[in-house]
């Protein structure tokens, strides 16, 4: 045997631990002179070629499964969105984007994993909707004067107000679609960014997870504690209406148009021809634009049911300053612009629709750069723990580049 007369020639080879514990290489020295082992060669090769074909059989099977379960999954969405219309409601989108994650996992991850991952979340969407009345019944009335008096200080006007008379026509023009979609991306656009990092770059997707669930958290506490009226409900009421801080008054509900002489606003000296003379919420119009009126009445129905109060900090502000901020490492220097611009736009579509003051939108942008400051410092600080770790920070040099998939 050839293999027989290499070992012999070689006297390194007998005291090799690997070349001994390993039965397929013929030099064990109890086989090596025994004159059957040649003839078993063949056949435990074919066997072993025989095992290894099994788990590509395994991993064929799989993958049909996979793609099988994903195309019904967009099947089933889109014919959903056919026969309802497209769901801005948060809760509904979470189902979506696991569902999908459900059928994109078959093969490559457990499916509790989905479950255990996204319970945060879930958790975050359940505390927003019973913060709904959770500071009146802590006895904490809603504050209406403090975030209006800050811009009078800080403009001179009330910026709502100003932006309104000056920009506001009857009908929408086209570039209120715009505001409405970036109104809009704050419930669509973290449950989506987190799906494609859960599947792309996990250590990316813990970082936003992260991030994403304690701004959140940090922003219902605040709802709780400080809750607050925004400008579009303090153009509806007088300072008789809300005497004594309540969270619900009638005039919240009143129907728009009721009163007409600004409320606690100022009163608008000057407006567009066949304008309404006075501020109005007026986020969703764009919709109406485009041609789909029912997305206009499926988010108005979900602010009508929302904490009508919960406006300091603004988590719109909040949230699409964490995307800026999380993508301007990640992505190429030509789109950075465009995350600068998102982050700028919604603020303008929040006080130009009425939606918040200035004050609430600087505070939700002072609240991502704490919590994004505070887990960068706590990376650097763990990082410098590690045995063999470098002491310089870690800054993210990685591109999202259509196509490459990110590896974590």
């Amino acid at each position: 045997m050839r293999t027989l007369a290499t070992t012999e020639s070689n006297p390194t080879t007998e005291s090799d631990p690997t070349t001994e514990s390993d039965p397929t290489t013929g030099s064990d020295p109890t086989t090596e002179s025994d004159p059957t082992t040649e003839p078993t060669t063949e056949p435990d090769t074919a066997a072993a070629g025989r095992a290894s074909r099994r788990p590509s059989l395994t991993t064929d099977t799989l993958t049909i499964l996979r793609r099988t379960a994903v195309t019904v999954w967009a099947l089933a969405l889109l014919y959903w969105f056919f026969r309802v219309g497209i769901t801005f409601d948060r809760n509904t989108l979470l189902i979506y984007v696991c569902a999908g994650l459900l059928a994109a996992s078959i093969g490559r991850r457990g499916v509790l994993s989905v479950a255990r991952d996204w319970l945060p979340f879930g958790a975050v969407l359940v505390a927003y909707d019973l913060s709904r009345g959770a500071a009146e019944r802590l006895g904490r009335p809603t504050e209406w004067r403090l975030q209006l008096d800050f811009d009078r200080w800080l403009f001179g006007a009330d910026p709502a107000v100003w932006l309104q008379a000056r920009l506001k026509e009857p009908f929408p023009p086209w570039w209120e679609t715009g505001v409405s979609l970036i109104y809009v991306s704050y419930f669509l656009a973290p449950p989506v960014v987190a799906g494609l990092l859960w599947l792309r770059d996990r250590v990316a997707w813990r970082r936003f997870a992260a991030q994403f669930v304690a701004i959140s958290v940090i922003g219902l506490a605040g709802f709780i504690a400080f809750p607050a009226a925004p400008p579009w409900a303090a153009s509806q009421c007088t300072a008789q209406d809300v005497a004594g801080g309540p969270s619900d008054p009638p005039c919240i509900n009143a129907k728009v148009g009721t009163l007409t002489t600004g409320g606690l606003l100022e009163p608008m000296s000057t407006h567009q021809g066949g304008a309404a003379p006075y501020v109005e919420r007026i986020a969703t119009r764009g919709w109406n634009k485009l041609g789909i009126p029912q997305a206009k009445a499926l988010i108005d129905e979900g602010q009508a049911g929302s904490n009508q109060v919960a406006a300091v900090p603004s988590l719109h502000a909040a949230i699409s300053a964490l995307l800026s901020v999380f993508f301007w490492p990640r992505v190429q220097r030509r789109w950075r612009p465009l995350l600068a611009l998102y982050a700028v736009g919604m603020g303008f579509a929040l006080v130009y629709s009425a939606e918040h003051y200035v004050f609430d939108i600087l505070l939700g942008w002072l609240l991502t750069g704490v919590v994004v400051a505070v887990f960068g410092r706590w990376e650097r600080a763990r990082s410098r723990r590690r045995p063999g770790a470098d002491t310089k920070p870690v800054v993210a040099t990685d591109t999202l580049t259509p196509g490459v998939p990110t590896r974590s």
